[in-house]
C-alpha cells in the first residue's frame, strides 16, 4: 500500500490498509521520499543516497524504520508511520523518474513478499487532467502511478477522500470517476469505519498531515467548508470525503489519469517535470523551487 503523492499520503493509505486487514489481507505501508517543503526545506524528492537510516532495497527503495530521515534529521512520514505501526515501512525514490520508481517498487515487493501494489492517493488529484484550477501537486502522483503500472507486481489505484487535499474539488474527482466507470476501470467503493477513522486521525496528527485528517472528519459526519494549508486551501467536508474508490489502472490509463502516460518514459524527476511543463501543467517541484528562492 503505497502513498502516491509523498508527504502524508501514507496516512490516508492506512485507512484502506486497515479495511484490507479486516478482510484477512496482510499489508505493508509505504510512500515516497518526498516531504512537503514546510517539513523538509530541500525542494524535490530525496534520492535513496540521501536517506539516512533504514535498509536499502536496491538503488531506488529503502525499508524505513522510525528513525529514517533526511541528512538534516527530518523524519519522513513513513518513519513516523513505522513508529505508529511498530513495523517497517517502504520509501520509494522517485528521483530517477517512473522507470527508477518501478525498479524500487519491484525491489520492495520482493523484500516484503507482496502480491499486489496499491497506489493510493489522498484527495484524487492523481486523476487530474491538468486543467483544474486548484491542481497543485500532479508530478509525484503521475510518476508513481506510471511506475506502479510498469512494475512487475500487479497494481491497483486507490483514490481516498475525494477533495480532502484541497486541490481537485469532490465534484471534479467524481467527474473523473465517471470517466473511469465509462472505461470499465472502476472496481468498487468503500468507506472508513469509526474505529479506522480514529486511527487515521491519530496518525495524521502525529505526521502533521491535514489532508488525511479531513478524511477522518468526513467519516464522523462533519459537514461544511474548512481551511487547510495555512488558509491557502479549503476543503468541503461531507460524506463523499470518507469514501475510497478502487480502480484498475491497466484499463485505459490515459482515460483515467491522463498525466501518468506523459511521464512514463522520463528517467529523472526533472525530465518528468519538463514533460508536464510541455503540457502546460505547473508542478509542486516548480512551486518548491520558487519557495526556496524567496
Amino acid at each position: 500500500m503505497l502513498g502516491a503523492g509523498g508527504g502524508g499520503d501514507v496516512v490516508g493509505a492506512l485507512g484502506l490498509a486497515r479495511l484490507c486487514e479486516s478482510l484477512g489481507t496482510e499489508f505493508v505501508l509505504g510512500g515516497v521520499a518526498w516531504e512537503r517543503i514546510v517539513i523538509d526545506p530541500s525542494p524535490g524528492p530525496r534520492p535513496a543516497q540521501e536517506i539516512v537510516g533504514g535498509r536499502p532495497l536496491g538503488e531506488h527503495a529503502v525499508l524505513a524504520d522510525p528513525g529514517t530521515a533526511t541528512p538534516q534529521g527530518v523524519r519522513f512520514s513513513e518513519a513516523l508511520m513505522a513508529e505508529h505501526l511498530g513495523a517497517p515501512t517502504v520509501l520509494i525514490d522517485v528521483s530517477a523518474g517512473a522507470p527508477g520508481a518501478a525498479a524500487g517498487i519491484d525491489a520492495a515487493c520482493r523484500e516484503v513478499d507482496c502480491d499486489v501494489v496499491v497506489c493510493a492517493d489522498v484527495g484524487g488529484d492523481i486523476l487530474a487532467t491538468g486543467t483544474e484550477p486548484g491542481l497543485a501537486s500532479p508530478l509525484c502522483d503521475a510518476v508513481m502511478l506510471a511506475a506502479s503500472v510498469a512494475a512487475e507486481t500487479p497494481a491497483l489505484l486507490a483514490v481516498i477522500g475525494p477533495g480532502c487535499d484541497g486541490e481537485l474539488t469532490a465534484a471534479e474527482v467524481l467527474d473523473r470517476m465517471a470517466a473511469a466507470g465509462r472505461a470499465r476501470a472502476w472496481i468498487g467503493t468503500w468507506s472508513l469505519s469509526p474505529e479506522i477513522a480514529d486511527e487515521v486521525e491519530t496518525a495524521a496528527l502525529a505526521s502533521y498531515t491535514e489532508a488525511s485528517l479531513q478524511i477522518a472528519r468526513c467519516a464522523r459526519g462533519e459537514i461544511g467548508e474548512v481551511s487547510i494549508r495555512g488558509g491557502r486551501r479549503s476543503v468541503e467536508l461531507g460524506p463523499v470525503g470518507a469514501l475510497i474508490f478502487l480502480l484498475d489502472p491497466s484499463e485505459a490509463l490515459g482515460e483515467i489519469a491522463p498525466l501518468a502516460p506523459l511521464v512514463a518514459d522520463s528517467e529523472s524527476i526533472e525530465a518528468a517535470r519538463e514533460a508536464l511543463e510541455r503540457a502546460g501543467v505547473h508542478t509542486e517541484l516548480d512551486y518548491e523551487r520558487e519557495r526556496a528562492d524567496v
